[in-house]
């Protein structure tokens, strides 16, 4: 009896430990399935408000600007002006500019755009499945895509007008 009792507790401190060890490699070594610059960039499958599901494969052929966001984070509300204005600007050079709103619900982002005045494609991703996808932490986070679909550049923190505006042409002329 003690004899048995010895061995379970031995195969539970090597489980234990087991465990501490993978958790401590992915945190050291990451994982695999967080995109990367020079990576392709990840799907996604969003509910948008123009009431459409959007997904990555329809902005093919175009650079994109990936901005993950929420209400709740004031610089990601400091940056909306500058990216609705980045957004008139290169929108009719083939630039988009997609705000992927990040757990909240659909009236709160309504009201937000309608008080902001933000014109370009806002998705919602309240299960934060594109969150994870893309690995993102804290936000502002902001990917940079180019025409054939590569991550050129991911920015974490607030963007401003002029930074925008250097790091999206370099995301054009990189076509």
């Amino acid at each position: 009896m003690g004899k048995s009792k010895k061995s379970v507790q031995i195969v539970i401190l090597l489980a234990i430990i087991l465990i501490g060890v993978y958790a401590v490699a992915t945190v050291v070594f990451g994982s695999d399935e967080v995109p990367k610059v020079g990576q392709k960039a990840a799907d996604f499958e969003l509910l948008g408000m123009d009431g459409g599901v959007h997904t990555m494969s329809e902005y093919e052929g175009k650079a994109r600007v990936i901005n993950f966001w929420g209400t709740y984070c004031p610089p990601c509300v400091r940056e909306m002006p500058a990216l609705q204005a980045q957004w008139e600007k290169w929108s009719s050079q083939g630039v988009e500019i997609i705000g992927i709103n990040v757990g909240e619900n659909k009236m709160t982002v309504e009201n937000f755009v309608a008080q902001t005045g933000v014109k370009f494609p806002i998705l919602m991703d309240p299960k934060r499945n594109a969150v994870a996808s893309y690995g993102v932490g804290p936000m502002p986070t902001t990917f940079f895509v180019t025409a054939s679909g590569k991550i050129d550049h991911i920015r974490i923190g607030e963007l401003d007008l002029n930074t925008l505006d250097k790091q999206i042409e370099q995301l054009v002329n990189a076509k």
